[in-house]
This record gives structure tokens, C-alpha cells and sequence, in this order.
């Protein structure tokens, strides 16, 4: 399984209220010899535009935190691909590396929930791919990307004062995906959501990490905000001893690892690469699970 092809097709889709093109990677199972390609700053092995193999594929969308990369979650992409799902790498415009046009700002809390809605009907309406996918779709969300993740499962987001003209907090319309039916939250970063009543229609099963020593996303910030889900609401939620705001990367190459690339680097004593091979499997077990039950 580990070393089993990966495909790999670069779709881009238009987002006429933002005014820019969202541009998205699937990551799927696939045959024939990979090739090394560069995503990135990262070498990977992927086959391009190949043949998709299976039915009835599950859709997961990755969300990169502000000012990321989607090749920031490229292990998990080719984790999720191989185990059968199709893995959707998004970027979002104004909010990505080495475009930080509107990065922080109110306009990105309302544009990047819409993105993935784009996203899903971009990747559902690819000639190559939409006959083998399912009508079953979750998102993983990184930092930022777990606003995204909540805002597109019914989440009611606020803007905070200094993200507004008035210079106070008032409440930001975000679009609802219904085709999403789990999500994955990694070190989530939340303060949009912590108003009374924010996360009440956000019903769909929910896994969540958090780093012990992350000092972005605290686990007790993290813990207060998902506080308020409905008591009905399906939780996995854990605090991963030593784990920084990065944990959640891709471990980074040798060569790359450095002070410079701050998202290269764990507080000391922790290992990513042992915990990311806990990790996946534990990501995959829950969406999978999750899609048995609905499946009944």
C-alpha cells in the first residue's frame, strides 16, 4: 500500500465574487510508473493526469493555514489517496504563500469557505474523475483551514474588530457546504467562532488535535470555542503531547529543516515523522468509519 501509484490532475476553478482563480490538486489512486515531480518545494512521487482506479471514491478536501501551501499536507494527500479516498489540495488566493493580498483580513473569512464550495464543483464535474466519485465528501482544515472546515459544516462567524470598518465584531455571512458530512481539525485557529450560539448547527462528526505546546491555537482556547457544539455532535478530540502549531506538516526533507522555515521545526522531544505514522491511519479510520455509518 505504501508505495502503491498515486495520480495526481491540477484543475483551477473561478471565484467571480472574489475576482480570482482558485487553483486545486486531486491526489487518487492511479496505476503505471510514477514520476518525480516537483510540488512545490518538494519532490514527490505522483503519476500526471493518471487513469483513476475504483468507485465510489470518497472527496476530501485539505485546507492550508494563512499564508500556506496545500504541499504543506502532501503526506496526507498521498495517505488519504492511497487508501482510497480522493484528496482535493486546495489554494486559496490572497491567503496563500507567496500571496498574502488578504491574508487575516474579513474578506478571506467570507472567500475561503466559498472556495472549497467551488472546489467540490469543479472536482465533481471533471470528465476523469466524477464517474468514479462518490456523492461523499469531509474536509481537513490546518490552522486557518480549520475555520474553513467548521464555517463550511454550519458554522456562524464573527469578524473582530479590527477586521472591520466600525471597528467592532459583527457577523460575517459564510456559505454552508451540505456535501461535507465530516471534517478534520488540526490545531484549528478559531476566534471567529466563539460567539454564543456560533458552532450550534455544526452537527456533523468532528476529529480534532491539538498540540500540547502550541502556543498559536492552545489547546485551551481550542477546547473553549468547541465548547460550544451541540451535545449531540460526534467529538474526537485530543491533545498531542510535546506537538507545536506545525506538528501537523509534512515532515520537511533534511536539507529544508531550519530555522528560516519556521513550520520546519518541533519543540524538542517530539518526532513527526513517528507521530504522522500515527497520524494517517487515525485520519482514515475516522473518515472511513464515519462513511460506514452513513452507508448503514
Amino acid at each position: 500500500m505504501t508505495d502503491a501509484p498515486v495520480g495526481i490532475r491540477t484543475l483551477a476553478c473561478d471565484d467571480v465574487a472574489q475576482g480570482a482563480r482558485v487553483a486545486l490538486h486531486v491526489m487518487y489512486a492511479s496505476r503505471g510508473g510514477p514520476l518525480r515531480e516537483r510540488l512545490g518545494r518538494y519532490d514527490v512521487d505522483v503519476v500526471r493526469d493518471g487513469e483513476i482506479v475504483g468507485d465510489a471514491i470518497p472527496v476530501v478536501v485539505i485546507s492550508h493555514g494563512q499564508g500556506g501551501t496545500p504541499w504543506g499536507y502532501r503526506g496526507l494527500a498521498l495517505a488519504l489517496a492511497r487508501a482510497g479516498f480522493a484528496a482535493v489540495l486546495l489554494e486559496h488566493p490572497g491567503d496563500r504563500l507567496g500571496d498574502a493580498a488578504l491574508a487575516g483580513s474579513r474578506a478571506m473569512l467570507v472567500h475561503r469557505p466559498r472556495h472549497v464550495c467551488l472546489a467540490l464543483d469543479a472536482v465533481y464535474a471533471q470528465a476523469a474523475l466524477a464517474p468514479r466519485l462518490a456523492p461523499w465528501t469531509a474536509i481537513v482544515g490546518h490552522s486557518m483551514g480549520g475555520y474553513v472546515a467548521l464555517a463550511c459544516a454550519g458554522g456562524r462567524a464573527i469578524a473582530l474588530p479590527n477586521q472591520t470598518a466600525h471597528g467592532v465584531a459583527e457577523p460575517i455571512e459564510v456559505h454552508r457546504e451540505p456535501r461535507v458530512r465530516a471534517a478534520v481539525l488540526l490545531a484549528p485557529a478559531l476566534p471567529w467562532l466563539m460567539a454564543p450560539g456560533a458552532l450550534a448547527d455544526v452537527d456533523i462528526p468532528l476529529y480534532v488535535r491539538t498540540g500540547e505546546l502550541d502556543d498559536q491555537t492552545p489547546p485551551f482556547f481550542v477546547e473553549k470555542v468547541l465548547a460550544g457544539l451541540p451535545r449531540t455532535t460526534r467529538l474526537d478530540y485530543a491533545v498531542v503531547p510535546r506537538a507545536g502549531h506545525f506538528a501537523f506538516f509534512t515532515p520537511f526533507p533534511p536539507a529544508l529543516v531550519s530555522p528560516a522555515i519556521p513550520p520546519s521545526l518541533d519543540p524538542p522531544g517530539f518526532d513527526r515523522a513517528e507521530y504522522h505514522a500515527q497520524l494517517y491511519p487515525e485520519i482514515i479510520a475516522f473518515l472511513s468509519s464515519e462513511r460506514e455509518r452513513e452507508l448503514g
